[in-house]
């Protein structure tokens, strides 16, 4: 019988020794949290999702690499990883800025604050080692090999990343010709997007009938004129009804439009700069 080989430098290395930091950090955080019995509702679910998530895949992704079985996955394993320790980051940055802005309440002077406050500390944390992972990752200018570990790949995953929270953030819509269109951009790139994204992790790229560069070039300037268009129809179509509410609560649908509105704004920027370093790559693989 084969005996399982063991690697490790899976865990000495630096992008090791960053993933064991965030597997200790996560796993404090959701312990943490656990302990004061205060995470229910929607914001509390994804706090404690989030920490969860990222502890067992990341758990996941030492144990393959430790024992040297990631080879036998039918993906690209450095994709997979790039676009993973890009998504925890946003994530754990998500839940650490969410967290405390619900849970806490000043004055913070009992032990379930004290908690919740250290919590919310080491999530900070965790971000910073998942950050210091895609630095230590990310490809050099003009390698292409692992594209989800380029500037454009990272960009990929931010860009889902930021559709997923205008959408968990999108109330009413229905009526406005203009907030629809809206709506059908964001819809439209992140399904375009999630899709360059799985088929660079599953090994699809030789399928597509182009090359990957130039598809990316046409593509971010398509959804860069999109989101144009979005950024300005937006703010113009769901703030008609004039300024913020004085009875606005937690979920005022105002403060979730401005939310949408500012989350439009960093996706554009994001397209944008896309479609700089994409058009870099093309004319840095070009012939001379």
């Amino acid at each position: 019988m084969a005996m399982a080989t063991v690697n490790l430098h899976a865990v000495t290395s630096w992008v090791g020794i960053a993933r064991l930091f965030a597997v200790v950090l996560s796993c404090i955080a959701f312990s943490l949290v656990a302990s004061t019995g205060d995470f229910k509702g929607s914001y509390g679910t994804w706090c404690m999702f989030t920490w969860c998530f990222c502890f067992a895949v990341t758990l996941l992704v030492l144990v393959l690499e430790l024992l040297e079985l990631y080879p036998k996955l039918p993906l690209s394993w450095d994709d997979f990883t790039s676009a993973f320790s890009m998504l925890a980051a946003l994530m754990v940055f998500t839940t650490s800025v969410v967290f405390p802005s619900i849970f806490i309440s000043s004055p913070c002077s009992s032990s379930k604050c004290a908690r919740q406050a250290a919590a919310t500390t080491v999530s900070f944390l965790c971000f910073f080692a998942y950050a210091l992972e895609v630095g230590l990752t990310r490809a050099k200018p003009g390698d292409i090999s692992s594209f989800l570990s380029t500037v454009p790949g990272l960009l990929k995953v931010f860009e889902a990343y930021v559709a997923c929270l205008i959408f968990s953030l999108l109330d009413t819509y229905s009526s406005k010709g203009g907030l629809q269109w809206c709506v059908a951009v964001y819809s439209i790139c992140f399904i375009v997007t999630l899709i360059i994204i799985i088929i660079t992790i599953g090994r699809c790229i030789t399928y597509i009938p182009c090359p990957l560069e130039k598809m990316l070039v046409g593509y971010n300037t398509l959804a860069l004129m999109m989101y144009i268009t979005a950024t300005v129809l937006w703010p113009l179509y769901s703030f008609q009804g004039g300024n913020r509410p004085d009875t606005c609560g937690r979920n005022c649908w105002w403060d979730k439009n401005l939310g949408v509105t500012f989350l439009t704004i960093f996706n554009l920027i994001a397209y944008l700069v896309d479609l700089v370093y994409s058009t870099r790559m093309v004319f840095i693989r070009a012939p001379p």
